[in-house]
This record gives C-alpha cells, structure tokens and sequence, in this order.
C-alpha cells in the first residue's frame, strides 16, 4: 500500500527566482531559519544536457532527523532504535527547464527505509496546475511571468514485517539493542498484524504533511522575500562571504 498526499501552491515570483530559491533554501540558517535542521549539502553531479538545455543537479542533504513521535511509541525501541535526534539522508534530484518554465523534483529518504520510505516530488511550472495549456504572451518570456505555481506530492509505503528481507533492512537500520531479537521482532509483528502496522506507519507520516509544509514554504517565502528586496547578486555575495568566513573559522585554533 502507498498512502500519497498531494497540495498546490503559487509563488508570487517569477519562475528563475523561485528555482535559484529552491537550490539555496538549504544554503545556510541566516538565509532561511526554517533549514537549521540540515546539517550538510552536497553535490553529487550538475550538468546542462546539450540537446534539451536542462539542467540536472543530485545531491545529498544530511539532516537531524527522528522518527513521528507517535511512531516512536508505536514501535519497539529494537525497530526504532529509540526516539532521540539522528542523522539521516536525503536523495534529491531535479530537472529544470528554463525555456519552457517547468522544474521537476524528487526527494527521498536513505535511512529507515525498512520503517517508511518517503517520496516527495514537486512540479513548478508558470502554468496552474489546471491550466496545462495556459498560453503566455509571445513578449513575455514563459520564464519571466509573475507567478510560479507548484504541485507538490507525498508518497508514503512502509513494508515493515513484509517479509525476510524486510525485516533484514530493517535490523540493518538501527542500533543492537537487548530487545533487538528476530524472534521477538517476529512475535510483535505477528501479534499486531503486518499490514495493520504498515497503514498506521503511512497515517502517522501523512498526517504530518501539513505542517511539514507550511514550515517548507514558509522557508521559500524568506528566500524569495531576500532575493527581491536585496538583488540576487548581493544575496549571492553575502552568501560567499557568510561561507568563506565560517570556513576560516574552522581554520583558527
């Protein structure tokens, strides 16, 4: 079973600026204080492909993390490994289509999978999402039109107890613990009932979507708000030089 939750929102800003916002929103806590929860940013690959002009950018955000509180009690602490803050990492990739004004992205998450893998894909576009076909004046570029609409999509699958190798990922995913036995994690799975457990899992996690998503946006809004009251150059160099200065201070003892 996948459980999926999916919204729509505009941006009051032209597509470019939403998409340089969406790259940097993770940049740094002074730029957007939503994003203090991420701990690291990397690049994994970003090329324009020379045919179609897109750009396609990976990379891997590593962020503190826990598991919804109600799942932490729902589960045993030899599935959770207990409730306190970790680390875990995010998957992103992005295709980004300046000319036709449309960027597509994915995030998904690379620990606790054999809990609950979490999908979120987003459309932005200079088109709503009802009007696929909306035609944009040929002396406006389709980039350059006021507002970016996006359309935005969580999936949620647990596959908690579905099997051996499940139950494999799963064990690989948390620390040993004195209740972190196959035979007492297949007595509490049979007891509950796999699939039972799966939908509870997926509605915990749906029903914080919301709320994930005003904290989102909200961190956006700041980043686009920057951009247009600073210029995008000037938020740029203070950025450079916000980075080049916390990088010196790693450097003296």
């Amino acid at each position: 079973m996948v459980l999926t939750h999916t919204t729509n929102h505009a941006y009051s800003h032209p597509f470019p600026t939403v998409t340089l916002a969406f790259f940097l929103r993770y940049y740094s806590p002074q730029l957007n204080p939503f994003s203090s929860h991420v701990l690291s940013t990397d690049t994994i690959s970003s090329q324009v492909d020379p045919k179609t002009g897109r750009l396609h950018t990976t990379r891997i955000h590593m962020k503190k993390t826990r598991l919804p509180s109600a799942v932490v009690k729902l589960l045993p602490s030899s599935v959770t490994g207990g409730g306190g803050d970790k680390s875990s990492y995010v998957l992103e990739t992005s295709v980004v289509d300046i000319k036709e004004g449309w960027m597509k992205t994915e995030s998904k998450n690379l620990n606790y999978t054999g809990v609950l893998s979490v999908v979120e894909q987003q459309h932005y576009s200079v088109t709503p999402p009802d009007q696929p076909s909306l035609a944009v004046s040929h002396k406006t570029p389709r980039s350059l039109t006021p507002n970016t609409f996006v359309t935005t999509t969580f999936s949620y699958r647990s596959t908690l107890g579905g099997g051996k190798r499940h139950e494999k990922a799963v064990d690989e995913s948390i620390d040993e613990g004195e209740d972190h036995s196959p035979r007492r994690f297949g007595e509490w799975i049979s007891g509950w009932g796999a699939k039972r457990i799966q939908r509870s899992i997926e509605s915990i996690a749906s029903n914080k979507t919301d709320d994930q998503m005003i904290k989102s946006r909200d961190g956006m809004k700041i980043v686009l708000e920057r951009l247009r009251n600073n210029g995008v150059l000037s938020v740029l160099r203070e950025l450079r030089e916000l980075k080049r200065r916390e990088g010196k201070a790693l450097l003296e003892p």
